[in-house]
């Protein structure tokens, strides 16, 4: 297999880190003021960068447009560099701690891979490397003078920081659960790969200032490995985030669906208002607010036809026959429901306040407001509900249900 064959270990991180930074973008421009995000939206647009520029035909389009043979180097180099510098700004300032302290790291990082960046391009300019190398640039002039300082240069910033990093995250998730935690411990895969670049980079030249011949492990495994790194590094990053995202409208979903029974029934209920209509395409959560506010709506209107007699009745019914306290309260309330859309039935259908409670207050509505999925999951089951409804009030024939 030639090298040329996995140039393409370059262009999937690079379409994954787009990919990652798309995720991103819609919380980068609405909270634009927020710096930790867009220090990850330039974290993930500086490693695209650094994969997109090192695949050899980028590689070969820099030299010829700039007209310098493999001036990508340093061009790649500085772009490794920087984004290992980010990492580092990043993580420290995600850990917090004084705020003095965060701010002096920083500034220690900055400017010690600002004078690395410095250094890399003054030995190249130094340097004669007149062969353009697409794939073995780093073992072919590991021998050469300020070229071999350039190389140790730059692996020497990508361990230290993968190290430093390293040991921000292993010590970091024991605090943190989670999503976060989870982010965490890719991202601590992500940097062990860095770390096994690095040495395979370490061998292959190495192996090359003893005389041998290890280029196989610079050109063969180092890129794969790489790209290994990057994919654990956006998913790291993005976890969190899109983790959350997701769980919230799986969240919702779910409570969107055990709602439906409560919302069906209570179609049956005059809304109070006209309900926005949303089309099929709405988002979910707008679509949660919208049946959440016409179920809560339309047990308010059903208030002054609540009877805590009937509840209580039922409520002792369900946990007569073995039904725990919680599920108990959600049969009965759904029990004292039916009871009050009945009753409303016969109050508007004889035009009079017969069946209407006196004392709001008393009925208890708030608790049922409370727990609405509750009594939705009991509405799951209408002829057990039915069947408590009527022992209730066959419990107390001589008392009125509004009582």
């Amino acid at each position: 297999m030639d090298a040329s064959d996995f140039y393409i270990s370059y262009f999937i991180p690079a379409t994954v880190l787009t990919v990652a930074l798309l995720l991103k973008l819609p919380a980068i421009v609405r909270f634009w003021r927020d710096p930790q995000l867009k220090a990850v939206g330039g974290l993930l647009l500086l490693a695209f960068f650094v994969f997109y520029f090192a695949a050899p035909p980028n590689i070969a389009w820099v030299n010829r447009f700039t007209g310098v043979p493999n001036i990508s180097a340093p061009w790649v180099y500085t772009l490794l560099t920087a984004f290992s510098a980010s990492c580092l700004v990043l993580l420290n300032t995600w850990r917090g701690g004084a705020q003095e302290k965060v701010r002096r790291t920083t500034w220690w990082v900055v400017i010690t891979y600002a004078l690395v960046i410095t250094g890399l391009w003054v030995l190249f300019v130094l340097a004669h490397v007149p062969t353009e190398r697409l794939h073995d640039l780093d073992t072919y002039y590991a021998n050469t003078p300020y070229m071999r300082e350039l190389i140790v240069l730059y692996l020497l910033a990508h361990t230290g920081a993968s190290i430093m990093n390293s040991v921000l995250i292993w010590t970091w998730p024991g605090q943190v659960s989670g999503w976060i935690r989870s982010g965490l411990i890719v991202l601590g895969v992500a940097y062990a790969l860095n770390l096994l670049y690095d040495v395979v980079k370490y061998t292959s030249v190495i192996a090359r200032w003893n005389g041998a011949d290890l280029d196989w492990l610079s050109t063969h495994v180092a890129p794969p490995v790489a790209c290994l790194s990057a994919l654990f590094g956006a998913a790291g990053f993005i976890l969190p985030h899109a983790g959350q995202r997701l769980q919230r409208q799986w969240n919702d979903r779910i409570t969107y669906w055990r709602l439906r029974p409560l919302y069906r029934t209570l179609r049956a209920v005059a809304p109070p208002a006209a309900a926005v209509k949303l089309g099929h395409f709405s988002s979910l959560d707008m679509r949660l607010v919208q049946r959440e506010t016409f179920i809560r709506d339309n047990l308010l209107l059903l208030a002054p036809f609540f009877s805590k007699h009937l509840r209580q009745r039922a409520y002792e019914d369900a946990l007569g026959r073995g039904g725990s306290p919680h599920k108990a309260a959600g049969l009965a309330s759904a029990a004292a429901l039916m009871s009050a859309i009945a009753s409303r039935k016969t109050a508007l259908a004889s035009q009079d306040d017969d069946n209407v409670t006196s004392d709001r207050s008393a009925v208890g509505i708030d608790g049922l407001l409370r727990d609405i999925e509750c009594v939705s999951r009991a509405l799951r089951r209408p002829a057990t509900v039915s069947a408590i409804r009527q022992r209730a009030a066959a419990r107390s024939e001589s008392v009125p249900v509004h009582d």
